[in-house]
């Protein structure tokens, strides 16, 4: 590793497995300070645990406003600023719109969207000038898909709220960029690929799924100095899907 983000200090939710664990260990590897948010208590402390004295583990449930709170003062307190927040913790409810309840669709709305909206609220306000904010939506954030209306209405206002977040915290010295991955292996892609027949990934340019360590390294450059020229802007990692007419 080459030390891209050595004196800085990061707050990751949904960091306990997936794509925020692989985000924790890539950036505690490049020098960086780590909180690593989640709800999954045991498994995200035992992640902490493991990268050793520059990561601390907190509980967050990012639906909630407290938890978001909690979370910046204990990475402000433990490690004395905030330079990178990565907004990765998300949620997805398979059916048709026909079928779904309000409930439903409203749990997806208030963690994907709502729980980005509040990270990045609440650590704008701390957050030291340099700093870079990272939002994890969904290449099914720029094309919709059937039997998923409430990730994909979420996945596009985080889309839409990156940039209107760009403009706002750009003259306080915060980036803000959206990340958008096709299918990574997570076990929210796996949810989502069990209902699609046969194997999409066979058609892609690069025909395989992605991994969680690919999705950190753009996270990385994001979050390092090297993209100092970048808001407001998605950044697509998904094997060239989009780009793949039949399967749009």
């Amino acid at each position: 590793m080459t030390g891209r983000l050595e004196g800085k200090v990061a707050l990751i939710s949904g960091a306990a497995k997936g794509q925020g664990e692989a985000e924790a260990r890539v950036f505690v590897a490049e020098g960086a300070a780590v909180v690593l948010g989640d709800v999954l208590d045991a498994e995200g402390e035992g992640v902490a645990e493991s990268l050793g004295d520059r990561a601390r583990y907190v509980h967050l449930d990012v639906s909630r406003e407290d938890d978001w709170l909690q979370a910046v003062r204990t990475v402000t307190e433990t490690f004395g600023g905030l330079d990178i927040l990565i907004n990765n913790a998300g949620i997805i409810r398979m059916g048709m719109m026909l079928d779904v309840s309000l409930d439903d669709y409203m749990s997806v709305i208030n963690v994907n969207q709502v729980g980005c909206w509040l990270g990045m609220k609440s650590a704008g306000a701390v957050m030291r000038r340099g700093g870079s904010i990272i939002n994890i939506s969904s290449m099914n954030g720029v094309v919709p898909g059937p039997g998923i209306m409430s990730y994909v209405a979420s996945k596009f206002a985080i889309r839409g709220m990156t940039k209107a977040a760009a403009l706002e915290l750009g003259p306080k010295g915060i980036r803000v960029n959206s990340i958008h991955p096709g299918a990574i292996l997570t076990d929210m892609s796996r949810a989502g690929l069990a209902h699609i027949e046969g194997n999409p990934l066979a058609g892609l340019p690069i025909p395989r799924i992605g991994e969680p360590e690919e999705v950190a390294r753009l996270a990385l450059f994001l979050a390092s100095d090297d993209a100092s020229y970048s808001t407001g802007s998605e950044f697509v990692i998904d094997g060239g899907w989009l780009v793949t007419p039949a399967l749009l």
